[in-house]
Order: structure tokens, then sequence, then C-alpha cells
């Protein structure tokens, strides 16, 4: 017997509403019974005390009620993200095709409730599709994007230093303001892509596309630029360009350049800047 009552017991527990509807059942009946007497002999006086007791009722749902309901969902929002960002970890340093894919997951997740800097540090995230992500202000350093899709992908301010980008399609991706000191862009599509005012400090850019890249005003102390092509990009106002690597480029026909840097290309390889060197191959 003491069995049968342990078992109703707990399964009853373990169904929320069964339980609070009992609950409610049973305080209604000790309730209703004690105030039976003044249902009976008091009733016109018993009424408009109810009637004001409903009417604070309705504030405390009115207002309390729906504090409760939004600070509720603030809380269900920040563990959703922090769970996000726990799986982000939980994934970091594993190289393979499920953790790429699984952290990407989790990055567009945190888009869509508007976090964009996201800690990515050694992720690796090879061959994935990362096209049109808000990435402003993240760390990306000695993460693994070879091979990615990255099209259209805000990167402003974020931070790649020692990242690989080989071969990765990075067409009219802002990079603006952005730290990629030492990153590998060797053979990356960068059409249109936006570097304004970036750090490329000992960058490789050897065989990239960069038409119609903006660079303007990038630190490129170190870059390498070797067999890049450059047809109509922005190079004005570049710091710690190093003439005689930016020579090695395939094409910087119709680029625009500082009158002294074109003047000493003009010097040095005039075919450069000529369209006989024009090639998007």
């Amino acid at each position: 017997m003491i069995k049968n009552f342990t078992r109703i017991g707990q399964h009853i527990l373990e169904k929320p509403i069964l339980t609070s509807f009992l609950v409610l059942l049973g305080l209604s009946i000790v309730v209703m019974s004690l105030s039976l007497p003044h249902y009976i002999n008091r009733f016109e006086v018993f009424v408009p005390q109810l009637l004001v007791e409903a009417h604070g009722m309705l504030f405390d749902v009115a207002v309390i009620g729906i504090l409760i309901f939004w600070l509720n969902k603030i809380g269900e929002e920040r563990r959703r993200i922090k769970t996000h960002q726990d799986e982000i970890d939980d994934f970091r340093l594993w190289e393979s095709d499920e953790a790429a894919f699984r952290t990407v997951g989790n990055i567009k997740r945190l888009n869509q409730n508007k976090i964009y800097n996201i800690n990515l540090v050694n992720c690796y995230l090879a061959r994935t599709n990362l096209s049109h992500v808000n990435l402003t202000g993240s760390n990306l350093n000695s993460c693994n994007l070879s091979y990615a899709n990255m099209v259209g992908c805000s990167l402003e301010g974020a931070r790649l230093n020692q990242t690989n980008l080989e071969n990765a399609q990075l067409n009219q991706v802002n990079l603006r303001n952005s730290f990629a000191s030492g990153a590998s862009f060797k053979d990356a599509v960068l059409i249109k892509a936006n570097f304004e005012n970036a750090f490329l400090i000992k960058t490789d850019f050897t065989n990239a596309f960069l038409m119609e890249a903006n660079l303007r005003g990038c630190h490129v102390t170190g870059a390498h630029f070797d067999n890049a092509n450059l047809y109509k990009a922005d190079l004005r106002g570049i710091r710690g360009v190093d003439i005689e690597n930016l020579s090695r480029v395939k094409t910087l026909f119709m680029a625009k350049l500082d009158p002294e840097v074109q003047q000493k290309l003009t010097e040095l390889c005039p075919e450069i800047l000529g369209n006989e060197a024009f090639n998007f191959s």
C-alpha cells in the first residue's frame, strides 16, 4: 500500500502541470471551506472585498507578471548565447569537418542573437560556408579558414593574425581596420575586398586575386604580393610598401597609386602598369 502511494506521488511530481492543479484544488477547498460562513451570512459585504482583491490580482498580472516574463526571456536568451559560446570552446583545436560545421552553426546562431564579437582563436573552419556572416570585432587569430567561402563577410576590426585564409573565397569581404599580420591569403579570391586602414604586416598575398580591392591606408611592411592580381586596386596612402616587392605583382593595370610610388614602378617595371600585364587568370 505504501509503495503504491509512493509511486503515485512520484508520478504526480514528475508532471508539473498536474502538481500545480492539485495544489490549487487543495488550497481552493481549504479557502472556500473557511469562507463558507461569509458566503451565507455576509455575502453583500464579502463581494466588494472580493472585487478589490480581484483588481489587485489584475495589477499583479499586468505589472509583476509581465516583468517576470521579460526577465525570464532575457535570462533564457543569455543561457542560449552562453551555450553556443561553450560549444565553440568545446570544438576549439579539434581539426575535423564535424567540428568545423558545428562551430559554423554556433556562429550563425550567435549572429541571430546579435552577437558578432566571437572568440574563434585556433578554431578549425576549413571548407566551411561563412558567406555574409557578421564577425565584426571577432578574434580569429591562428584560425584555419583555408578554402572557406566568406563572400560578403564582415570582419571589420577583427583580429586575423597568423590566420590561414589560403584559397578562401573573400569577394566583397569587409576587413576595414582589421589586424591580419602574418596571415596567409595565398591564392585567395579577394575581388572588391575592403582592407582600408588594415594592419597587413608580413601578410602573404602570393597569387591572390585583389582586383578592385581597397587597400587605402594599409600598413603593408613586409607583406608579399608575388604574382598577385591588383587590377584596379586602390593602393593610395599605403604605408611601409616595398617597391621591389610590389614590382613582383602580376598586374597593376588601372590601379590607383600615390604619385611617388607610380613613378618608382614606372622606372623599375613599367610593364606591370600597362594593359599587356592585365590578366584575370
